[in-house]
C-alpha cells in the first residue's frame, strides 16, 4: 500500500501507513451473522446504510486504520483523551526534541468568543496587532528552544531539559484505531465548535478513509455528521414551532429546557431553515 499524506496547519501532516479492511470487510462481517443464504439479500451500500441508520456497530470495528501524525503538543493533549485507539508516541525522555514550532496564521489569531468560554470569535484581530503576537510567539519559541539545547550542552538530562518547552511545539505518534470509533472521533472533531487546528487534522483523516470506504462514509456523513437530533424537550418543542411557525422563550422554559439547551436548540432550528 503506498503511504497517503496530507499536511496539516505550518509544519504538521497526517500521513496514512497502514489499513485493514474496506466497505467489503463491513459487509462480511454483517452478513455472517445472518447465516447461510442471505449473502445476496441486499447490495453493499444498503446494508452499510442499514447498519449505520440503526446503530449496529460491530461490523465497522472490522476496519482498521493506523496513521503517522505530527501535531503541536496542545492539539496531542486533546486528541489523547479519545482513549478509544492505540498510540506510541514520540518521547522527549529518549530523543531529543525539534525545532519544530505552530504558529497560527494572521486570520486565526482571534479575540476570546464572548459566547463560547473554550472558543474564538469569528472576528478576526487587527492584520497588525496579530502580526504583533505571532511575531512575540515566535520569538519566546525561539528563545526556549535556545534554553533547551544549552540545558542539553551543559549535560541536563533530557527529560528535565524539555519541560519548559512551549505548547506550540510538535510531537509525533503512530495512532491506530478501528472504524467505528475513528466516526466518533471525526464527529467530535471536525464539528463546528471544535478547536480550528484540530478540526484541520480530522478533515485530512476523513478525506483520507473517504477514499478507502466511500460507502461507509456516505453512510457516516448523512446519518451522524450532517444529521440532526432532537431531545424530548426539543421534539415537543418543534411541534410547538411547527404549529404556531414561533416558539417563545417561556414556552422552551416550559418545556424544562436550560438556557444552553435553548441556544443548542436555536442552532438546530436555524440549520433547518438555511437548508
Amino acid at each position: 500500500m503506498n503511504e497517503i499524506e496530507i499536511k496539516c496547519l505550518d509544519k504538521g501532516f497526517v500521513r496514512l501507513v497502514d489499513v485493514m479492511g474496506d466497505d467489503t470487510a463491513i459487509v462480511q462481517a454483517a452478513r455472517v451473522s445472518y447465516g447461510k443464504g442471505t449473502k445476496s439479500m441486499t447490495e453493499d451500500r444498503s446494508l452499510i446504510r442499514y447498519l449505520m441508520r440503526h446503530k449496529h456497530t460491530s461490523p465497522f470495528e472490522m476496519v482498521e486504520f493506523k496513521f503517522h501524525v505530527k501535531l503541536p503538543i496542545f492539539i496531542a493533549r486533546q486528541w489523547i483523551r479519545h482513549r478509544t485507539a492505540n498510540v506510541n508516541e514520540y518521547s522527549g525522555r529518549y530523543s531529543e526534541m525539534r525545532d519544530d514550532f505552530y504558529i497560527p496564521e494572521l486570520t486565526q489569531i482571534k479575540p476570546q468568543s464572548l459566547f463560547n468560554k473554550q472558543g474564538r470569535a469569528e472576528e478576526c484581530l487587527d492584520t497588525d496587532k496579530a502580526m504583533l503576537i505571532a511575531g512575540k510567539m515566535e520569538n519566546t519559541q525561539k528563545q526556549l528552544f535556545a534554553e533547551y539545547t544549552d540545558f542539553l550542552d551543559n549535560d541536563v538530562a533530557r527529560e528535565i531539559a524539555r519541560i519548559n518547552l512551549p505548547l506550540s511545539t510538535y510531537t509525533e505518534w503512530y495512532w491506530k484505531i478501528d472504524l467505528h470509533n475513528l466516526f466518533h472521533f471525526l464527529r467530535l472533531r471536525m464539528d463546528s465548535h471544535a478547536q480550528y487546528e484540530f478540526r484541520v487534522y480530522g478533515k485530512a483523516i476523513a478525506d483520507i478513509i473517504s477514499e478507502i470506504v466511500p460507502l461507509a462514509y456516505e453512510a457516516f456523513e448523512d446519518y451522524t455528521m450532517n444529521s440532526v437530533t432532537f431531545t424530548k424537550a426539543e421534539f415537543e418543542a418543534l411541534k410547538i414551532y411547527l404549529r404556531n411557525n414561533t416558539i417563545n422563550q417561556d414556552e422552551l422554559l416550559a418545556l424544562g429546557l436550560s438556557k444552553g439547551e435553548i441556544n443548542e436548540y436555536q442552532e438546530k432550528i436555524n440549520k433547518l431553515n438555511m437548508e
